[in-house]
């Protein structure tokens, strides 16, 4: 068996920014960020339950390997996010449906992996989203090596254990922890823009100004 390292202590944001993002979707977080931070798409939920917010619990596994997701699990704490990166691993699953239980019990609000699961029936019932890259149903073996609480990445996305993870159906967006103050600033602002329009929009009314605007002084060349 080869060692796991550790990384045990770092930053967790207060329960108030988490409170902010709480009721966000993923495509305003977005925009409050300079219109970055969505995980890979093939990155979906795999059951019915998707919405989330939670702070990130990062490892990083080798292929056809999980054991440090289950060294993993005795570190999570309430509202934290398991953050499981496998290199886009597609041949064996890195958790199933007795992992996320056991997630669930130590306070985890959601699961998101790079990789696939399996058990999916099974994890339908445990209570919080899981989100991956798809599922089957070979499994892992139990031999490390492995990281705990050091950064990963997710397709372009690095994250940092303690950075911020938004869930819905569209997919998971990361928000770092150094701009959480600027993007809670930002969203509330965006989510009044965003909800207007779209309520002009369902009222039967014109193009809201604001989107008017953007085709304002197009180039159009008329052809008839």
């Amino acid at each position: 068996m080869q060692p796991i390292d550790v990384r045990r202590h770092f930053a967790r944001c207060p329960d108030q920014q988490l409170g902010v993002l709480r009721n966000a979707s993923t495509g305003f977080v977005v925009d409050a960020q300079s219109r970055r931070g969505s995980l890979p798409h093939r990155i979906k939920p795999v059951g019915e339950q998707s919405a989330f917010v939670g702070r990130a619990l990062t490892v990083r596994c080798q292929p056809w390997d999980n054991l440090a997701v289950h060294a993993a699990i005795q570190f999570l704490r309430p509202d934290d996010v398991l953050v499981i990166a496998t290199g886009a691993f597609e041949q064996a699953a890195v958790i199933g449906e007795k992992i996320v239980g056991m997630a669930r019990n130590q306070g985890a609000v959601a699961i998101v992996t790079d990789g696939l699961v399996r058990d999916t029936s099974g994890i339908g019932r445990v209570g919080i989203p899981v989100f991956a890259a798809g599922a089957t149903a070979n499994s892992c073996y139990k031999t490390g090596p492995g990281e705990i609480g050091l950064a990963v990445g997710f397709g372009g996305v690095v994250i940092e254990a303690g950075d911020v993870l938004v869930g819905d159906r569209d997919g998971v967006v990361c928000v770092a922890r150094r701009h959480l103050d600027q993007v809670c600033e930002n969203l509330a602002a965006i989510t009044a823009k965003e909800s207007a329009m779209f309520d002009a929009i369902a009222a039967g009314g014109p193009k809201p100004v604001a989107m008017a605007s953007i085709t304002a002084d197009l180039p159009l060349r008329y052809l008839d």
